[in-house]
């Protein structure tokens, strides 16, 4: 199983939203109230990232960033800009569909940026994105050919809207976050210890969570998967929590609970279907066990997913 490519999918993380960013000094760009994630490639010139809490971060020419939770920030010549003109996202989603940059400044352009959003589906709590930094930095003599291969696409492919565009733009968008993950775990590990990717670089845990999302309804308990993997109970659930925050059964009664709230949303299955397809041998005992982690019922949570879907 490719853990990976099984929680982005499942985890519905996709790619929305791509702009290509011209910057003519002074300018600067204020983004507020994301919903999800934000990628920033810069291609020529120089600019200045500012996240509060953090230190301005100059970006160079080939340097990526994400901003895994979209944290408030803004992007400019210079660090610490008093005045930023706020990002409108309408005209953002118009330069896409018609292949415009988004200008900002009046003089000459010194700097060119690609931007793209990411977002996940709300059914889903276990998220690849939700334990990383704030601020994910890459720069440009790390992050290898296919990461700049990849962008020179997305920006040729917005700069010349054709037949299928939106479809193109949208699986670019979500190869570039793959290979931008890949990067960080090969360049960052220990950066990404504390952070799902974390697992991604323990040989134990890679086949213990496998082994949970290759069977989810299976009986399993710690002790179960701690003896299949040949280790002892109190080794596995260190090392669990240390990377995951979380003991083996949280993770995976959060995992049932996530593939439940998909089901119900998006099915007409029965109660007893569900809960049997998450390991639950009766709908009474999925009922309370759901309640428990959404805070609702079950045939409630259809309903309301329902309607915010």
């Amino acid at each position: 199983m490719d853990l990976l490519a099984e929680m982005l999918a499942v985890g519905g993380v996709r790619g929305a939203l791509g702009a290509r960013i011209e910057g003519a000094e002074p300018w600067s760009l204020n983004w507020t109230d994301i919903p999800g994630a934000v990628f920033y490639a810069l291609t020529s010139g120089a600019a200045w990232l500012g996240v509060p809490g953090h230190e301005p971060l100059q970006l160079l020419p080939g340097d990526v960033v994400l901003l895994p939770t979209g944290a408030d920030h803004v992007i400019s010549s210079a660090p610490r800009v008093l005045t930023p003109k706020k990002c409108d996202s309408e005209a953002a989603a118009h330069a896409r569909l018609t292949g415009e940059v988004l200008r900002f400044g009046t003089g000459e352009v010194q700097s060119r940026l690609l931007a793209a959003t990411y977002s996940h589906d709300p059914a889903v709590l276990t998220q690849v994105l939700a334990r990383l930094p704030q601020v994910v930095h890459l720069s440009a003599d790390t992050n290898g050919n296919c990461l700049d291969d990849s962008a020179k696409l997305l920006a040729r492919e917005l700069a010349y809207p054709q037949l299928g565009s939106a479809v193109v733009l949208d699986r670019l968008v979500d190869i570039l976050l793959v290979q931008f993950l890949r990067v960080w775990l090969s360049r960052r590990p220990e950066e990404t210890k504390e952070t799902w990717l974390g697992v991604l670089d323990d040989p134990l845990l890679t086949a213990a969570l496998t082994k949970l999302h290759a069977d989810p309804a299976h009986p399993w308990t710690t002790e179960l998967l701690a003896a299949e993997l040949g280790v002892s109970r109190a080794t596995l659930t260190r090392r669990f929590v240390a990377t995951t925050g979380q003991a083996p059964g949280a993770y995976l009664t959060q995992w049932r609970m996530d593939l439940a709230a998909r089901r119900l949303r998006d099915t007409d299955d029965t109660l007893d279907t569900v809960a049997r397809s998450v390991g639950y041998t009766s709908a009474y005992a999925f009922s309370r066990a759901f309640s428990r982690a959404r805070g609702q019922a079950p045939g409630r949570y259809r309903v309301t997913a329902r309607v915010a879907a």
